[in-house]
């Protein structure tokens, strides 16, 4: 069975991946901490700790462990927790080395890169997009240290590529939501069924309104490293639809008052297109707000057989 490492493999989202991932690989899961020897594993997800942004480290790791595959996924989430230098140097000295060593090993990669990339979601003044739907093909042109550290990561993917014939996916998420637990809809504005008027749009403007379900994430993730292609190819992580519940131009337009000219959009479809992804992956997203919103599952237990 082929292996596959995974960074920032105990954080919130990368758990769900990490045990999507257990069902076709063995996993090492690496993060700053490691669970210890005093409780039990999962059969096929074996634990690391390592500091990434420390090169000798990484590389280490990653030539002894010899991955198939490496899915990086570690990174400071946001530049309002951390100080914005700290963010940016995190996040793409830990790429610079986990791409660099994976690529030296000849392993397929996935990465998180960000909707964050294309500037909107820090943006000091959010702008019309050039396009509706976004494709990955839309500038990328942020103004925070969090969506220029994705930036670069991206043309580290390339240039890893170029160097060392590896394929590369880096992937888009929106705003992350997990079962039962949809922060996107937790607003008094959105319940009720209330009409456009009534909701306020400029909360969660800066992504169009536009999230993803963990385990689409995931899915994706997977689907990724299952599918052959060659190079670096950049892939949205997206829902559907949006979710406010009324339909996507309406809501652009009530919010700033005109359209983009490049303009194709139908109902509540999300803002972020997943049309790449069904081409090249044949991947589709499968979960809703609408179902999610309320649903009960367990979050992985990463520890448990």
């Amino acid at each position: 069975m082929d292996t596959v490492l995974v960074t920032g493999g105990l954080g919130r989202s990368g758990r769900w991946i990490v045990d999507r991932l257990a069902d076709d690989y063995e996993v090492v899961c690496v993060d700053l901490s490691q669970p210890g020897f005093e409780v039990p594993e999962h059969p096929r997800i074996d634990f690391r700790a390592a500091e990434l942004t420390d090169r000798g480290e990484t590389f280490d790791l990653v030539s002894e462990l010899e991955p198939d595959a490496v899915v990086h996924w570690a990174a400071l989430p946001s530049p309002t927790r951390h100080a914005g230098g700290r963010v940016f140097e995190t996040n793409t000295m830990a790429a610079y080395n986990v791409l660099v060593a994976a690529a030296r090993e000849n392993a397929k990669v996935a990465w998180a890169s960000s909707e964050s990339a294309y500037g909107f979601p820090f943006a000091r003044e959010t702008t019309l997009p050039d396009e509706l739907p976004i494709t990955e093909d839309h500038p990328l042109r942020p103004e925070d240290p969090y969506g220029t550290s994705k930036v670069v990561g991206e043309e580290l993917a390339k240039m890893v590529v170029r160097r060392y014939g590896v394929s590369v996916a880096s992937i888009r998420p929106s705003w992350i939501q997990y079962p039962g637990e949809y922060n996107c809809r937790d607003r008094e504005d959105l319940r009720e069924g209330r009409p456009l008027s009534e909701i306020g749009l400029e909360s969660g403007v800066g992504n169009f309104w536009s999230y993803v379900d963990v385990r689409d994430v995931a899915s994706l993730v997977a689907t990724a490293l299952d599918t052959q292609f060659d190079g670096h190819e950049a892939f949205h992580a997206a829902a559907a639809e949006n979710y406010l519940g009324v339909a996507t131009l309406d809501a652009v337009e009530a919010q700033f008052g005109a359209l983009p000219d490049d303009c194709n959009l139908d109902g509540e479809s999300s803002a972020l297109s997943t049309a790449k992804a069904e081409r090249v992956l044949d991947w589709r997203p499968s979960h809703s707000w609408r179902e999610a919103v309320e649903e009960s599952v367990a979050e992985p237990d990463l520890l448990a057989d």
